[in-house]
């Protein structure tokens, strides 16, 4: 060797010596800004094998520490959404504001270092994941404010309470249960008026000025993320920068199917409640169909099915009859998910989840499902009443916990879906199986049913009013918050517009004039909540894709023979050829690309909404037919107008 190869060799090696020292002090101290970084911005070292190591190694730790503040946050958000107090929500600001410090410093590391050559996939792709901020890119300051104003809306919701129709001095109903079981039982027009007006009264109503304010901070945040708004911020996150268009292609695909099921609606509630209340070619009053947000019909079933002397599966009787409790709903939902070799819940999940609602605590009564990020601790917080309804979301929350169970051994930073649909769909697409005639025959809770033609199609059109029914709202929902972000609805317009989507993709209109003073959208939970809400629309295409690959691969259907066996028949229940093509899914996380899991499962590349019409096609084609018949209008006429800006 001679002097100047050396001198040469002698100065990579002290860089690289210098290199490793910065990595090793930053994993150490990994809330601490490093100044090692910059010093390599420029020198790329990202073929060495060394360097690779040190790559690895500083992942490994921020990966840990990254798990126990997640850990630590999620803790404080639990006992805030279980127990709504002063005293939980500073402690939840507190500790949400410390994990945003932490999540600063990784995003500065991060970003001064040349990750961005690295040729290793899983290297690459946790720093690229790790290298999005998110909120945590406003000052602490703004954070904060941004933190509080969602909590505040939050809190709002889910302390609201009205006052009945038939006893107006009692003024204590909450939207679980009280209100919802009114929307689903009462048939009294003017009662149901009266609930869903006063409900957006004591929620929406009050939250319009923190709503402005969040949206603003939340432009800010995307911005500071690179993006135009935060539309485009939530889009980034399907990996895909045509996403939208192909939401839209997937819609208009499904609207033909929705404009059917409407038309036969809008006949049944006009037989019901007269020709006063339902015109024969306008939207529906959204106040009549069994539903605070119109959202979903399956609750007027009983008085618009296509043959009323044929029974409805509804096992809610049987699961009264049979004493079930809320345990026993969450173990019958964990049963199927163990009849396909899935993962049982841990004890930790029976010993800390809330099934039911507590009295005298204000807590969020939304169902939702939660991951502590330490491999042990998972539970679900439901307000669960016994029905055939929360059995069925049982099996869908479970299915986040079942997703948690199969990617909890990966690192922290892919401890997600693969996309935030896929995370929606997995326990919907065990309630697609565990909803047949067969299952429910099969674990007790139907004994004599009706198995003929006509039965078979009240059963599938019972889950039209619940899955095609519920497209429009979702893409609706969304595409509101979308014009919100991009400023081409301004605050001055948000409820009237509101009203012109809820009528251009719903067909429904307020049973009441609607004005600005008003603020309907924030009446809906996701809304005030800051959840994106295409992940539902997208739950419900994709969950029929899995479906059918499941069914197939558990020799419950057969594509080239359909009429052996309906797609909407297939049973997956016991099979463990179905649960480990499912789990092969499902443990990946978020370690590859959407279109990658999709792969896995279903053959397939991108979302298909054929699985969705192939299972609903016998009712596709008998709606089409009974409309013709009844010589019903498809569609709707543009309504008078139904909101003002002030009144």
């Amino acid at each position: 060797m001679n002097q100047a190869n050396k001198r040469d060799f002698q100065s990579k090696m002290l860089l690289k010596s210098y290199y490793i020292l910065c990595l090793t002090l930053a994993s150490i101290i990994t809330i601490l800004p490093s100044p090692c970084y910059a010093e390599f911005k420029e020198k790329s070292l990202v073929d060495d094998p060394e360097f690779l190591a040190n790559a690895t190694n500083m992942l490994n730790n921020i990966n840990i520490n990254y798990g126990k503040w997640q850990s630590k946050a999620v803790l404080a958000g639990w006992a805030y959404a279980s127990n709504i107090t002063d005293e939980n929500l500073a402690y939840q600001l507190n500790v949400s504001a410390q994990f945003a410090d932490y999540s600063r410093e990784i995003y500065k590391n991060i970003s001064e270092f040349n990750w961005r050559d690295i040729k290793d996939y899983d290297i690459r792709r946790q720093f690229e994941l790790l290298s999005t901020p998110g909120s945590t890119i406003l000052s602490k300051e703004k954070y904060t404010q941004y933190d509080e104003i969602i909590n505040q809306m939050q809190s709002i919701y889910s302390t609201a309470k009205i006052c009945n129709f038939t006893s107006p001095t009692q003024c204590d109903l909450e939207l679980e249960p009280e209100i919802t079981e009114i929307m689903i039982n009462s048939r009294d027009p003017e009662e149901l008026k009266h609930i869903w007006k006063s409900w957006r009264d004591a929620s929406g109503k009050k939250v319009k000025n923190q709503f402005i304010k969040y949206v603003e901070l939340s432009n800010e945040i995307a911005r500071l993320n690179n993006q135009t708004d935060m539309a485009a911020f939530w889009m980034k996150e399907y990996e895909d920068e045509n996403f939208s268009h192909k939401i839209e292609e997937l819609w208009q695909q499904l609207k033909p199917f929705y404009l059917q099921i409407h038309a036969y609606v809008r006949r049944q509630l006009r037989n019901k409640y007269g020709e006063k209340i339902i015109s024969k070619d306008g939207p529906i009053p959204a106040h009549l169909l069994g539903n605070m947000w119109a959202q979903t019909w399956n609750n007027i079933a009983d008085f618009t099915t296509p043959y009323p002397g044929k029974k409805l599966p509804d096992v809610t009787d049987a699961m009264l009859k049979q004493n079930y409790d809320e345990v026993k709903i969450f173990r019958v939902a964990e049963d199927f998910f163990t009849s396909l070799n899935l993962s049982a819940m841990p004890e930790t999940f029976w010993k800390n989840s809330i099934l039911k609602k507590p009295n005298n605590v204000d807590l969020i009564c939304h169902a939702s499902a939660w991951d502590f990020y330490d491999g042990k601790d998972f539970r679900i917080k439901q307000c669960t009443r016994i029905n055939m309804e929360d059995l069925l979301t049982a099996h869908h929350e479970m299915g986040h916990i079942q997703y948690f169970l199969q990617y909890k051994n990966l690192p922290t930073v892919y401890k997600e879906g693969a996309n935030p649909g896929f995370h929606e769909a997995v326990g919907d697409t065990i309630s697609l199986s565990a909803s047949t005639l067969e299952h429910l025959k099969e674990i007790g809770l139907l004994n004599e049913v009706d198995t003929d033609d006509e039965a078979m199609l009240n059963q599938l059109y019972l889950k039209g009013l619940n899955k095609i029914v519920f497209l429009p709202f979702a893409y609706m929902m969304d595409k509101w918050r979308w014009g919100v972000f991009q400023s081409t609805i301004l605050p001055d317009t948000y409820n009237c517009n509101w009203w012109k989507l809820a009528e251009e993709y719903q067909g429904i209109a307020p049973p009441v004039e609607r004005s600005e003073d008003d603020f309907d959208p924030g009446a809906k939970y996701h809304t005030i909540a800051n959840v994106e809400y295409l992940r539902y629309f997208i739950s419900f295409v994709i969950q029929f894709q899995f479906h059918k690959a499941l069914c197939i691969e558990a020799g419950e259907y057969d594509p080239a023979d359909p009429s052996n066996k309906l797609l909407s028949q297939c049973n997956i229940y016991g099979s463990k050829d179905a649960g480990k093509l499912f789990q092969s899914m499902l443990e990946l996380g978020s370690s590859k690309p959407w279109q990658d899991a999709m792969e896995k499962i279903t053959g397939q590349r991108r979302m298909d909404a054929s699985g969705l019409i192939e299972y609903f096609k016998p009712l596709i084609d008998w709606l089409e037919s009974d409309n013709a018949k009844h010589g019903e209008f498809i569609g709707w006429k543009r309504t008078a107008k139904s909101c003002a800006k002030n009144i």
